[in-house]
């Protein structure tokens, strides 16, 4: 009977373990839309965090969506319900704006839905903020400018600014650190033009402000910097443009001298944490990292391309 008895204990336990062993949740990546490089990036980081937790007996139903046409307030809702109705219990959010999406995270979130900010946060409280310091970026994106400009011997002359939208926080946050950038100088930055992040609108925005005889040009995000460089590209000025995150198409820009430079973001991170975080949350565990992780940002220049090889993967 002892023998029984123990035999019995031990498959308990070893039905116990398996049973802890095999651990599964489902967790949605909802990113602003499906084409900027930057989202690609992102989830590519969060798809090697999954792999990397299944090899720990943890697997994740990893599922990444987007509005398809682009920036939309009410499709990213939709996309969140969507995430809500296929029993999502983690959501790796990057808010389309500080607002509008708002009540649909603290609907869900009373329903016991996990969310965590990757890039861009909503004003409602979540578990983690995953994000470049975005003001300070932009600040460091004004001082590159700044300092070409004065090595060009240029101390004074209208900037322009292309950004996405008024309500996307990362991106008025990167403007309001660029235009802190250039207190106190002789240089008028122009009123900033919205173009939604789309390449050819955003081009336009920058062929008219070369048209206004500009010194130099921001671009606040893929989109933005990408048809600011087409722009300055096709108009053989000399314009200092300068630029955020990081595309091939951006790359080539900066490295044909188009471009003077990018602010490259760390998007694989936000979403290799993100889905680390989410998984601790979900097993009862603390997060990975601070509340509010920074991801960091990195200037790069033609040398740097030169330098780590970037174009030549």
């Amino acid at each position: 009977m002892k023998k029984l008895v123990a035999l019995f204990l031990t498959l308990a336990l070893t039905l116990t373990g398996v049973a802890a062993l095999a651990e599964e949740f489902t967790v949605y990546l909802i990113t602003m839309d499906l084409m900027d490089q930057h989202w690609v990036n992102v989830d590519a980081g969060a798809k090697a965090a999954v792999e990397e937790l299944a090899k720990e007996g943890v697997k994740i139903n990893y599922v990444w969506d987007a509005p398809t046409q682009g920036k939309n307030d009410a499709a990213q809702i939709e996309s969140i319900n969507n995430a809500f109705a296929n029993n999502a219990q983690a959501i790796l959010l990057a808010s389309n704006g500080p607002d509008t999406q708002v009540a649909t995270i603290e609907q869900y979130q009373k329903e016991g839905v996990k969310f965590i900010y990757v890039d861009s946060p909503a004003n409602t409280e979540a578990f983690q903020t995953l994000a470049t310091d975005n003001k300070a970026a932009g600040k460091l994106a004004g001082e590159t400018m700044l300092n070409k400009l004065t090595e060009m011997g240029v101390a004074e002359g209208k900037i322009g600014i292309v950004n996405v939208n008024s309500s996307t926080t990362s991106t008025q946050l990167r403007e309001e650190g660029f235009r802190e950038a250039f207190k106190d100088t002789k240089f008028e930055l122009l009123e900033t033009q919205y173009g939604e992040g789309q390449v050819a609108a955003s081009q336009t925005i920058a062929e008219n402000y070369i048209t206004q005889g500009v010194v130099g040009i921001f671009g606040c995000n893929e989109g933005s910097t990408t048809g600011t460089g087409n722009a300055i590209k096709e108009s053989g000025k000399d314009v200092v443009g300068v630029g955020f995150d990081q595309s091939d198409a951006i790359l080539q820009l900066v490295d044909g001298g188009a471009l003077l430079a990018t602010m490259a973001q760390n998007p694989y991170v936000m979403g290799y944490q993100g889905v680390l975080s989410a998984a601790s949350i979900l097993q009862g565990k603390e997060i990975v990292g601070d509340k509010n992780y920074d991801t960091g940002v990195t200037v790069v220049d033609k040398a740097y391309i030169a330098e780590k090889g970037l174009l030549t993967k």
